[in-house]
């Protein structure tokens, strides 16, 4: 027993022995270590300055066009700061015309000029401000600025051509402020009916 006891001890102490051997050997020296630390520390350090960078300019670059996208804004707001006003003085403009086209009707001479001046002085005035008509007889209809209250048979003027203005358009710094509304020229239905005539014969 004594020796089964002995034996059993020495085993024991043999693995102990090459337990600690084996966890001396993994285990780096103290140097090793400060050394990797060392070397691979800059490399990090580096790598995250870099990226602190970037996202610095990035909030640099945003905080810029945040600046200009402001600044277009506010322009914008002091251009158009006016639009209802105008918009509702508009229609002044298309009462005086009606009022010097009547005048011309009944030749009321002396109405007709204080009108006339009081249109011409009214549209100086709108002018200034930015305000300019919309140019429609005779252009191609664009529904940017022209608003389609029918078409009319036409030979003078090509399809889809303004021939006749109801109601002025205008422009405030050159965004609409009121459509114009038109009549569009169409083919004759005539010609075509002509042509059919023709075939047929």
């Amino acid at each position: 027993m004594a020796k089964k006891k002995k034996k059993q001890e020495s085993v024991v102490e043999e693995v102990e022995a090459t337990e600690e051997q084996s966890a001396q050997e993994a285990a780096p020296e103290p140097d090793e270590v400060k050394e990797e630390t060392a070397e691979e520390a800059p490399v990090d350090y580096q790598e995250e300055a870099g990226k602190n960078k970037d996202l610095y300019l990035r909030a640099l670059a945003d905080l810029e066009n945040y600046r200009k996208r402001a600044q277009r804004d506010k322009e914008d707001a002091i251009r158009f700061a006016n639009d209802n006003l105008l918009r509702e003085m508009v229609p002044v403009i298309d009462n005086l015309e009606r009022a010097v086209e009547h005048a011309n009707d009944d030749q009321g001479s002396s109405l007709l000029e204080g009108v006339e001046m009081t249109l011409v002085q009214f549209r100086k005035v709108l002018e200034t401000f930015g305000v300019k008509p919309v140019e429609s007889i005779g252009q191609p209809f664009d529904p940017n600025f022209h608003q389609a209250m029918g078409q009319v048979e036409s030979d003078e003027y090509e399809p889809n051509t303004v021939v006749q203005e109801m109601q002025k358009g205008y422009t405030l710094n050159n965004r609409l402020l009121r459509p114009a509304m038109v009549m569009v020229a169409k083919t004759p239905e005539k010609n075509s009916a002509d042509e059919a005539e023709s075939e047929s014969e």
